[in-house]
């Protein structure tokens, strides 16, 4: 016993005098790597979905990020976008108007994105960095004259109504990655994707996922969005 004694304080003198720590199992135990992913929710703000998803986001101790559409900011709304902010989530742009954008000029593109990141920073006093074009719909235009990084997303087709909960769960489980964003909406009337959460975040907590902002998806993995690319997962190219 005398010499093991001796062996092991002979050991961690001579890691001492090479400056270097001596090793520990909690030293040598391997680093768990990240798994990260991003709840999104399109088309709010509102005062009945919104809320609800907010509301069940805050059961499970987690955070998201939704996109807005500019003309469902009123002043009710308004107060839930600020919540939204104190509750660690983030607030991005959907559009003013929610129209294929596309079919619009420059000008008129300019002015749908505008629009809506005034009022995202009015309300909560931070500019959006990121969009979503509705119905994900793309063209040169609108990568030319919107200066914020596309966003996609895994859905499930959630806005259509017979789609039921469970449906949505198990779409949104079927194959998650670290960094995977999740298309998903909290438009009105939309009750079976809050449902649909009350499965899939317990079960990707589970799979040892954790919930990020999109904006923290991004630094977290150290990946700076580039131009010309919109993003399901955040190492897409």
């Amino acid at each position: 016993m005398k010499s093991f004694t001796y062996l092991l304080a002979a050991s961690m003198l001579c890691a001492a005098c090479s400056g270097k720590k001596a090793a520990t199992p909690e030293a040598d135990a391997p680093q768990k790597e990240a798994k990260l992913v991003c709840l999104s929710f399109d088309d709010g703000p509102n005062t009945t979905t919104t809320v609800a998803m907010l509301d069940m986001l805050k059961k499970h101790d987690v955070v998201g990020s939704f996109f807005v559409i500019g003309n469902n900011i009123n002043e009710a709304s308004a107060e839930v976008m600020k919540r939204t902010i104190e509750m660690g989530c983030d607030v991005q742009n959907h559009s003013k108007t929610h129209t294929q954008m596309p079919t619009l000029t420059a000008d008129e593109i300019k002015a749908e994105i505008a629009y809506t990141s005034e009022k995202i920073t009015e309300v909560t006093g931070v500019a959006p960095t990121f969009f979503r074009p509705p119905f994900i719909a793309v063209n040169d235009a609108m990568h030319q004259n919107i200066d914020l990084c596309f966003i996609c997303g895994h859905g499930c087709e959630d806005w259509v109504p017979e789609v039921t909960a469970e449906q949505r769960a198990t779409t949104i489980l079927k194959a998650p990655k670290h960094g995977d964003i999740f298309l998903l909406h909290d438009m009105p009337g939309n009750d079976a994707t809050v449902q649909a959460l009350d499965i899939i975040i317990p079960e990707l907590k589970k799979q040892g996922f954790e919930f990020v902002t999109v904006t923290e998806l991004f630094k977290r993995c150290n990946v700076t969005p580039q131009p010309g690319v919109m993003y399901s997962n955040v190492f897409d190219k």
